[in-house]
């Protein structure tokens, strides 16, 4: 004979729990729609992981006040500096992922060992905007205008050369450290909150050398009071077309281009991360914006959620590789 099977019967407590997770599940996703369908209906905050007058910035407001025209929303910038982007990032990581707390994230995001949250997972990629390649520039007191010249200065007098950058894990800072292993010098890292400080500073001769953006820096560059050297990418820049190259100035490699682009909040609904990149691509092809980013020393770029993703995890494997070889810890 078959053995018979039991079966429990369900109580009534059971039913209603069940009954009721149905019904809260479905009130959550009709919620979800109805803020991505009316979205934005408030004002949405833009963190800028850095100091105020910084390169980072700069693009941050531009894009910050093209997207309120386009959005129909004020999009307000706020800067949440400390720990070379960390601080800010990790605010935005853990933001309601609604659309109204947005990132405006730089390569090197996910380098420091105590960032406390993933990139992969607790962001939302939206888009890229700029590509911002760091320059390596100097005081005029300093008797150096080649990359030849910095690095015969730096073998003369080992650890004299003082180079500013923003502190990791910045690209400027690890640009230094990979200048110093590719040239065999001994130079004196000296770091910032920002580049807007350490433009500042090199105006004013307290360090000799920096590897810096452009945006603060073009000022003082056309004016004389700072000398653009070379700049750490494959291709010049159009805002400063007369400086070479560093591989065409014999250092073939040094590439330090940082990506600029917008994030929100893991889990933030994909119909927002659709709107906000289609605002976003709409401000980037405009005209203006365009001819501000390549005045500034940047490339515009407009790209798709996924291309994005892509980048993020291209460059920020690029970057970790580069700290095992050279052996670098980052707090």
């Amino acid at each position: 004979m078959g053995r018979r099977i039991r079966t429990g019967r369900l109580s009534w407590s059971r039913i209603i729990s069940v009954f009721l997770a149905a019904c809260v599940f479905h009130l959550a996703a009709n919620i979800r729609a109805a803020s991505a369908d009316d979205y934005p209906s408030r004002t949405i905050m833009l963190v800028v992981p850095y100091p105020a007058g910084g390169g980072v910035d700069t693009i941050g407001r531009v894009i910050a006040q093209k997207l309120t025209d386009v959005l129909g929303q004020q999009v307000l910038v706020e800067n949440r500096p400390g720990a070379g982007s960390v601080i800010g990032a990790r605010y935005v990581a853990k933001a309601v992922p609604d659309g109204y707390t947005l990132l405006l994230m730089v390569t090197g995001v996910s380098l420091s060992a105590s960032a406390g949250y993933n990139v992969a997972k607790d962001f939302a990629p939206v888009g890229l905007i700029a590509s911002v390649p760091i320059v390596v520039m100097a005081n005029p007191s300093v008797p150096a205008r080649s990359l030849a010249d910095v690095i015969a200065l730096a073998k003369q007098q080992p650890n004299t050369l003082t180079v500013g950058t923003p502190p990791p894990p910045t690209l400027n800072y690890f640009g230094a450290e990979q200048f110093k292993a590719m040239t065999g010098t001994s130079i004196t890292i000296v770091t910032y909150k920002g580049t807007g400080p350490l433009t500042n500073d090199l105006v004013g001769g307290h360090v000799m050398l920096a590897f810096n953006t452009l945006p603060p820096a073009i000022g003082n560059i056309h004016a004389g009071k700072l000398h653009a050297i070379a700049v750490a990418a494959p291709e010049r820049l159009a805002a400063i077309p007369d400086v070479p190259t560093a591989a065409e100035s014999g250092l073939r490699g040094l590439d330090i281009v940082q990506y600029y682009g917008l994030a929100a909040p893991g889990g933030t609904p994909g119909a927002i991360i659709e709107r906000l990149n289609k605002a976003l691509r709409a401000v980037l092809t405009s005209e203006d914006v365009t001819q501000r980013i390549i005045g500034d020393g940047g490339g515009p770029l407009a790209s798709t959620p996924d291309a994005y993703a892509a980048n993020i995890q291209r460059e920020e494997g690029k970057w970790a590789a580069l700290i095992a070889k050279l052996g670098l810890k980052v707090e």
